[in-house]
């Protein structure tokens, strides 16, 4: 096995760790099933570049639908998602640099409108500005074009603002 593949795969852990983490606990609302998640996606991501029987042209999108999948699979697991686990778990998003306490309320309340859109938009939603990933790497992720998911944005956007007119 190459050396340079072993330090390209590091040098990913490294960079993309924390993200995938941070995806997966957003996604599950449990940091220690989060931990393990990653470290499943890192794993089973190993496995499968290391045998060298297919290459991986974007590691980072392919790590994300792993971790994906293996979320998918969690739901399957436990049917039961909470965003509010998430906050009281002290979550904190970190979407500007106001007071904390005035930071939290703003944070929670956009989950929670969040929290209230379909699915198919609430995930790209997460990617796109949770884990700050292109329309590009969404569409590879979710198997979908990348016209698709910039229209799921687009929707998703247009009922979060609708929810906070209304709300």
């Amino acid at each position: 096995m190459s050396h340079n593949i072993v330090d390209d795969f590091m040098k990913t852990y490294e960079e993309l760790s924390d993200v995938i983490f941070r995806h997966c606990f957003f996604r599950i609302g449990d940091r220690e099933k989060a931990k393990d998640l990653m470290q499943d996606t890192f794993m089973k991501s190993w496995q499968y570049v290391s045998t060298g029987t297919a290459k991986v042209n974007n590691l980072k999108s392919f790590l994300f639908c792993v971790a994906n999948n293996l979320i998918i699979d969690e739901y399957r697991k436990k049917k039961e998602f909470s965003l509010d686990t998430l906050m009281e778990n002290g979550f904190d998003p970190g979407f500007d640099d106001r007071n904390k306490t005035e930071s939290a309320i703003d944070a929670r309340f956009v989950l929670d409108l969040v929290k209230k859109l379909d699915d198919k938009y609430k995930d790209v939603i997460m990617m796109r500005y949770m884990n700050d990933m292109s329309p590009g790497q969404i569409s590879t992720i979710i198997g979908e074009s990348e016209n698709n998911v910039s229209v799921r944005i687009h929707r998703g956007l247009k009922q979060l603002k609708a929810a906070l007119l209304n709300g």
